[in-house]
């Protein structure tokens, strides 16, 4: 599939000065999944911050020499990033920062805004100078222009969040606050949890509490405001609803988002995986030999298939775990075909066997058409694709890659001819009807599948829509 990964946000503060640089590190590794364009930490020592962030993975751009040369501090924020908006540039690197005339801030942002061309023309008008194309800068200034006429960091964010629109989970530093907000339909993951020495952490995925030894205290709930301060000595929290709305959350972060081993909102990613499989055995079965998934989102749903059914499960497909963002083909003629360099069949288990092949997605079909070719070639005897999620219609607003609708082999397509154009003898995707049994919750956002988009949405702006719209002015 060709569905890129968003965002993970991660933010950390505790009453002692500490390697906070070295524990987000950490944070930030076990959300490498959620993007990995680029990277950043802010750290805050005693209200001065320094940051340092750069295009690459979180362990190219946090080499040990840069580590050792970050200064301790009591606080951090980070950052994971695909640019869902905003092209791959490093001005376009998170956290973002800002001074302004009561202070500082920082913003690590995880979703997409429905309104930022809209916010930032107001913006420019009232004299703010941007130097991204992403609209995280829109909050940043959004909330700087609340802070500069009122009493407190929250209530500017607070107030700057009454005019934005859209998904966002936000963690924001100022000099002795941290800060999370989620937005009022919760579209994108968002909890905290703390450590043995008191210190909070906060992160877009249980994973990543787990990677610093804290333990999970609970979600941030939709609409939530949460602030943790240190302006008496201790870490101290509050806690304010900002809005009230239907909750959302991206089923796609149950499909394919999130790792296995985090939970959101309560619900464990593994066992939604595993009831998908299920539920694709129940509605699609079929006569094979071995069930293989596709690495590594499809492996869970495969699991469960090969339980519901009782065709064994096997590992038909190897993922090549050190094929990076910065793998380099070394010349156009030697350009090799990427999902061969990303896969290998393994013979033994796919020759001339009949095969149930899982994967959570098909957007235009042609890495499909290629995993279906080299198990062909692997000496596959018949193919069945079963698909862990509905078929993909409609563009996604809310921090999801979707590409345009044309470009959706479902919007013009049978599933009869997409199985011929993909080359498999048969192909099912999860009734969109099932999606309520997969994670046990009616409280989602499906609009890629269904088309029923919880918020208002822009009117004629395709993919990087944003910043297309920017270059036009």
């Amino acid at each position: 599939m060709a569905i890129h990964e968003e965002c993970g946000v991660f933010g950390i503060i505790g009453t002692k000065t500490q390697n906070v640089a070295g524990i987000s590190y950490y944070g930030l590794y076990s959300l490498q999944h959620r993007g990995q364009e680029s990277c950043g930490i802010v750290i805050n020592d005693d209200g001065v911050f320094t940051c340092h962030k750069d295009l690459g993975l979180v362990g190219e751009v946090f080499t040990d020499e840069v580590l050792k040369n970050l200064p301790e501090g009591n606080m951090a924020i980070g950052h994971v990033r695909y640019g869902t908006t905003g092209g791959n540039t490093k001005s376009n690197c998170q956290p973002l920062t800002v001074n302004h005339q009561k202070g500082k801030l920082a913003v690590a942002h995880n979703g997409n805004l429905t309104n930022a061309l809209k916010l930032r023309d107001e913006l420019e008008l009232t004299g703010a100078i941007f130097h991204t194309t992403s609209d995280t800068e829109t909050i940043c200034y959004s909330i700087t222009r609340e802070r500069l006429q009122c009493d407190s960091i929250e209530e500017a964010v607070r107030r700057a969040t009454a005019h934005l629109e859209g998904a966002y989970s936000l963690v924001i530093m100022s000099a002795a606050k941290l800060i999370a907000v989620r937005d009022p339909h919760g579209f994108r993951p968002l909890c905290y949890g703390i450590r043995e020495d008191g210190s909070y952490v906060v992160a877009s995925e249980t994973c990543a509490l787990e990677a610093v030894s804290a333990k999970f205290v609970r979600d941030i709930e939709p609409g939530e405001l949460i602030v943790f301060s240190t302006e008496s000595g201790s870490v101290e929290m509050s806690s304010v609803k900002t809005a009230e709305a239907p909750k959302k959350t991206c089923i796609f972060e149950y499909i394919y988002f999130a790792r296995p081993d985090s939970e959101i909102d309560g619900i464990s990613v593994h066992a939604s995986r595993v009831e998908a499989g299920k539920i694709l055995a129940q509605e699609f079965p079929a006569d094979a030999d071995v069930v293989v998934g596709v690495p590594d989102s499809g492996i869970d749903a495969a699991i469960g298939y090969s339980k519901q059914s009782g065709i064994p499960y096997d590992m038909g497909l190897v993922k090549n775990k050190y094929v990076g963002r910065s793998f380099i083909a070394p010349s156009q003629e030697l350009r090799a075909d990427t999902v061969r360099i990303k896969l290998s069949p393994i013979r033994s288990v796919i020759e001339g066997k009949r095969i149930v092949l899982i994967d959570d997605s098909i957007v235009r079909g042609t890495t499909s058409r290629k995993i279906a070719d080299m198990l062909r070639n692997a000496g596959a005897k018949e193919i069945h694709l079963r698909i862990s999620s509905p078929p993909f219609r409609h563009p996604c607003f809310y921090g999801v890659d979707i590409d345009s609708e044309e470009y959706l082999i479902a919007n013009h397509h049978s599933v009869e001819e997409m199985a011929e154009m993909i080359g498999v003898d048969s192909l099912g995707f999860l009734p969109l009807e099932e999606l309520d049994k997969m994670i046990g919750s009616s409280g989602y956002c499906s609009a890629c599948f269904d088309g029923s988009y919880p918020t208002e949405i822009p009117e004629n702006l395709r993919k990087d829509r944003f910043e297309n719209k920017l270059s036009e002015r």
